[in-house]
């Protein structure tokens, strides 16, 4: 077993050695929901070169089994590191943070991975009232991982969380034309329903000041999130921290890319789907400014 153990250390420094720090930083998500955490890493880390994956055609990940979920992630990264070198990879699904992550760490000790949670931390440090609300899919909310971070807060405010079945799904349909309509009118449905059974938002006594979106695509409906629940409603979300953390673990391991990167080459920022390209095309567009050609279709074989 120790001599196993020795050469299992030797490979991964080995494949730690062949990391470039030219190379590209790796998203996913299940779908468009993590263009809000490559967002927040454009911003933070302006002189890395990006590859991003939608996995639509496997969307949404939050109402899959952890098996399923598990295999999805494994199968992206694979892709990522034999297709595209990534010199480190950022996890932007909670449902597959919470189904994969660990197992993605022991696999890959060479490759800096960062993950995302619900921001229950950040928003105990910012409610007033002490009640705090929280939105997430269902494999989110039904993980050990979420269970063990509620636990860690226990006792340092109240906690109202709600599964949103089918949200991230409208958020997604929302870019696609032929959608577009009926999957607005089922996000201001969605939302309004969800809401509503958590109980009063406000900032009176008992009230929920504060709501934790645990789910990279709500990030897309903070407008309507915002109106729904009046202004002095806090709405906060993982982007900002995954950026800083990626930045952490970069430096840490000497990989950041001190030059300026080319956004606008393939090899500066390229995002691909399993899924509908046009959809994907839509969302880069109107979130990230980007152009279509910067989208591509992902290989079937995936």
């Amino acid at each position: 077993m120790a001599k196993a153990h020795r050469h299992g250390r030797v490979q991964g420094h080995r494949r730690q050695r062949r990391l470039n720090v030219n190379a590209p930083i790796g998203v996913f998500d299940s779908g468009i929901g993590g263009l809000s955490v490559l967002q927040a890493l454009q911003s933070a880390l302006p002189h890395q070169h990006f590859v991003y994956l939608a996995d639509n055609a496997h969307a949404p990940y939050g109402e899959k089994t952890d098996l399923y979920v598990r295999q999805r992630t494994h199968a992206i990264t694979r892709y990522l590191l034999a297709h595209h070198q990534i010199k480190a990879l950022v996890v932007a699904c909670n449902t597959a943070t919470a189904a994969a992550i660990h197992e993605l760490r022991a696999q890959h000790p060479h490759l800096p991975l960062v993950g995302v949670e619900p921001a229950l931390k950040p928003a105990v440090a910012l409610s007033q009232t002490g009640h705090i609300g929280v939105i997430a899919t269902r494999g989110t909310v039904a993980s050990d991982k979420f269970a063990r971070l509620l636990d860690s807060v226990q006792g340092q405010a109240r906690f109202t969380v709600q599964a949103c079945n089918g949200l991230a799904l409208a958020i997604e349909q929302s870019t696609l034309p032929q959608q577009a309509t009926p999957a607005q009118e089922r996000i201001t449905e969605l939302l309004a329903q969800y809401t509503s059974a958590m109980g009063s938002f406000g900032t009176g006594p008992g009230q929920m000041d504060t709501l934790v979106l645990g789910c990279t695509h709500y990030v897309f409906v903070e407008k309507q999130l915002q109106a729904l629940l009046g202004p002095d409603v806090r709405l906060v979300s993982t982007g900002e921290a995954v950026a800083r953390q990626t930045r952490r673990l970069l430096e840490g391991a000497g990989l950041l890319n001190a030059g300026p990167a080319d956004r606008s080459s393939p090899q500066g920022m390229a995002l691909f789907t399993t899924g509908d390209l046009h959809g994907l095309q839509a969302a880069a567009e109107r979130w990230l400014g980007l152009p279509p050609g910067s989208c591509h279709q992902a290989p079937a074989a995936i």
